[in-house]
């Protein structure tokens, strides 16, 4: 049985790596009695894979983990005894049961949520509100972007999905996954470039609120959260 569990970090929290919510989980389904799987081999591990690992430093209201089991409590019944190993700042929103052929969460990313808001007095420019908007009513947003085969020029505003500016924050809905990944760190770092300053240090608190698949053909306007994609066990 294939289950995708949600869950939020936040708090303290959120400056444990993705190596470390790792060991977490697998000592929070030994201590919550989960019947999961192991691989098989000389050293057995715990079949277990993570979405779109969050940076450190970043809060988030909607992580995924899927796992593989044996035998499933109903739902709500795995929810309580995991949170009930959880630490302050962890904590798990829902279990749900994956069709049997399903996909795993790391390999269906394609976009996430953000809210980016600037710390006081960390706001990069005068009237940053409007001149963001002058920003992405760009055609094309050119950066140098580094990936594990060097650094290369790509256009990152079809990467931008969706935004909205609130008084000292932006919504945004970013392309996320394996083909195409924007952080919102370095949209906000080219939003400053093309203003003509630098993002001030430690001016970002980023909070990631959900990762979403594609459903269909493709089409970025299909877009579903990683949790409708299974059901709660009763």
């Amino acid at each position: 049985m294939n289950i995708r569990i949600k869950f939020r970090k936040y708090g303290a929290m959120k400056f444990i790596s993705h190596l470390d919510v790792m060991r977490y989980f697998q000592k929070a389904m030994r201590r919550a009695g989960i019947d999961i799987c192991f691989s098989e081999g000389f050293s057995p591990h715990m079949i277990m894979s993570f979405a779109a690992p969050l940076g450190v430093g970043l809060t988030s209201g909607g992580e995924y983990v899927d796992i593989r089991v044996n035998h499933a409590p109903p739902s709500a019944e795995a929810v309580r005894r995991l949170n009930e190993t959880m630490a302050e700042g962890m904590d798990v929103v829902s279990f749900r049961l994956l069709p049997e052929n399903s996909k795993n969460a790391m390999s269906i990313v394609a976009a996430a949520a953000y809210e980016v808001r600037f710390r006081d007095s960390r706001e990069p420019v005068d009237r940053w509100q409007e001149r963001f908007h002058e920003f992405l009513k760009q055609t094309e947003i050119r950066i140098r972007k580094e990936t594990k085969r060097g650094s290369q020029e790509v256009d990152i505003r079809p990467w931008v999905l969706a935004y909205s500016v609130e008084d000292r924050s932006v919504s945004l809905l970013l392309r996320a996954g394996s083909v195409h990944n924007l952080k919102p760190e370095l949209l906000m770092q080219a939003f400053c470039a093309w203003a003509g300053t630098e993002l001030p240090a430690s001016a970002l608190q980023v909070h990631r609120k959900e990762l979403y698949a594609e459903q269909g053909d493709g089409d970025s306007r299909n877009l579903v959260s990683l949790e409708e994609l299974g059901e709660d066990i009763g």
